[in-house]
């Protein structure tokens, strides 16, 4: 008996198993006449997924539901398996990153997607959480796929294909290039996946989004019929006008450095000239920030951690920087900067650099980024040609940096 996927054919859900199945040799068959509204909310659909969601997988010894559970399935038909990896460390983690399109890349998507689509209810300050988990999750992914072309190993997985066809979705949909042009390596993975034989077979041809879509405006409701009643008298209209003014909800206070005067300087300009340049960096990015920069508008800070003979494990020291940029989020529409891990052996040392809207570091961050306190920092002087030329070698990773190797470098942006 071949499996049988419970599933619209635009499913970017069953399009997980249908892909697993082409690399595993596995007939797998789309149920006949599936309507998706109708044939889910049959009795019989509903003895396979109580909840009646979308796909299911029926099988010789029963159903299955969830999308990624119903993937491993299809995976671990054969014995020969070919997407797990070849050790128990590749099999973890594959798993790994099959949990983290899950919860960091598709629940971020759905955020900022599914309520313009009008099928979540539009909430601005969730669609901005929703956007900055994103970038966050995607900016962990552009840095792991720097130096792989795959997730795990060197070869299609289990996590490529569930990462893909999440990612195909927000490509699709609401991914525009504008959007994707910061992490350039997560745009040649997923370009090179959906267009490997066994991807393509599946999904087709893929169209990157022209723009984010409008937000749905809700239908009006249908007017009642008026009922015939006698006039009651009217009120004066001042009261109602006092009324409304006092329940007008009160105006969101705004960021301090949005009342500074224009700067020449427009951040996101350079953050894209960063992203974008991918050859000689140093003539065109380098030399570009520099035609950009605006000292009035923006200032430049080094920092230095102050405790850095703690640092004598690398994967921990790494982790510190993470951590670190995670909670610079709060600013990232008012600043850029580089973080450097140096040094081949421990303890190894944490120096940034970075660009502040304004002449000082932001008040809120320092409040709010309890990291600020951990470094000591120095305002760049850059009429001094030596601190100039160390920004240089920071924005660019130059290596080696003061006459140390560089371990790590991460980007804020």
């Amino acid at each position: 008996m071949a499996l049988v996927l419970h599933s619209g054919s635009g499913n970017k859900n069953a399009y997980k198993a249908l892909i697993a199945a082409e690399y595993c040799g596995v007939k797998v068959e789309l149920a006949k006449n599936f309507e998706m509204g109708v044939s889910n909310k049959t009795p019989e659909f509903i003895k396979m997924n109580p909840l009646g969601k979308v796909p299911v997988l029926e099988t010789p010894d029963g159903a299955v539901f969830e999308s990624n559970a119903i993937a491993r399935y299809v995976a671990r038909s054969k014995g020969d398996n070919v997407l797990y990896g070849s050790s128990l460390i590749e099999y973890a983690r594959v798993e790994q990153w099959m949990d983290f399109a899950a919860t960091e890349v598709d629940t971020n998507l759905a955020r900022w997607l599914y309520p313009r689509l009008g099928y979540w209810p539009y909430i601005p300050a969730s669609e901005e959480a929703g956007i900055a988990g994103l970038k966050r999750a995607l900016d962990a992914l552009n840095t792991h796929l720097a130096s792989n072309t795959f997730l795990v190993g060197h070869a299609v997985t289990l996590a490529d294909i569930v990462m893909t066809c999440n990612l195909y979705h927000g490509f699709a949909r609401i991914l525009t290039k504008t959007f994707t042009s910061e992490f350039p390596h997560v745009e040649r993975y997923f370009w090179t996946m959906v267009n490997q034989p066994n991807v393509k077979k599946v999904i087709g041809e893929v169209k990157q989004a022209d723009a984010v879509p409008a937000v749905q405006k809700k239908a009006a409701a249908p007017a009642k019929p008026k009922e015939v009643k006698k006039e009651a008298p009217k009120e004066a209209p001042k009261p109602v006008v006092e009324a409304l003014e006092e329940e007008a909800p009160k105006p969101k206070p705004k960021n301090p450095l949005d009342l500074l005067p224009p700067s020449k300087m427009v951040l996101d300009d350079w953050k894209r000239l960063y992203s974008n340049t991918k050859s000689n960096f140093h003539e065109v990015a380098v030399k570009g920030f520099w035609n950009m920069y605006d000292p009035e508008g923006y200032s430049l800070w080094f920092c230095e951690y102050k405790y850095q003979e703690e640092n004598t494990v690398s994967y921990v020291t790494m982790n510190k920087v993470g951590g670190f940029l995670q909670r610079m989020d709060l600013c990232r529409k008012y600043a850029f900067g580089k973080m450097l891990v140096i040094g081949s052996e421990p303890p190894f040392k944490l120096k940034g650099l970075w660009l502040f809207r304004g002449q000082e570091i932001p008040k809120f961050v320092m409040e709010e980024v309890y990291d600020m306190e951990l470094y000591e920092w120095t305002k760049v002087d850059i009429s001094d040609e030596a601190q100039k030329e160390r920004v240089n070698a920071m924005i660019e990773d130059l290596e080696p940096f003061e006459g140390e190797a560089l371990l790590d470098a991460k980007c804020f942006k």
